[in-house]
C-alpha cells in the first residue's frame, strides 16, 4: 500500500483498486497501534479509530489537501502511480 504522506508519527496510505472495500474515496491511517480509514470527501471515519489529538491533525490535513487526495484517488483506481502529498507542518 503506497505511503502518500507522513507527519507527527502518522502514516497516510492509499490502496490501489480499493473501491470494493469501502466504495468511497478514502485514505488509510496508521499511528502507533491505531488504524483508521477516513473518507476523503466528507472526512467521515469509515473504520477504526485514532487518538483525538491525532484525528484533529489528520482532519486538518485532509481539509488542506482534499483536491490532491482526490487526484491521487483517481490515479489509484486506475492503477497509476500515486504522488506524495506535503505533510502537515
Amino acid at each position: 500500500m503506497p505511503v502518500i504522506s507522513m507527519f507527527y508519527g502518522i502514516i497516510v496510505m492509499m490502496y490501489f483498486f480499493d473501491t470494493e472495500r469501502h466504495h468511497l474515496p478514502h485514505i488509510h491511517i496508521k499511528y502507533a497501534e491505531y488504524t483508521c480509514v477516513i473518507c476523503i470527501t466528507d472526512s467521515e471515519i469509515l473504520q477504526g479509530s485514532l487518538p483525538n489529538n491525532k484525528l484533529r491533525l489528520i482532519l486538518a490535513w485532509i481539509e488542506i489537501h482534499r483536491d490532491e487526495l482526490m487526484a491521487n484517488w483517481e490515479l489509484a483506481v486506475n492503477g497509476a502511480e500515486l504522488f506524495k502529498i506535503k505533510p502537515l507542518q
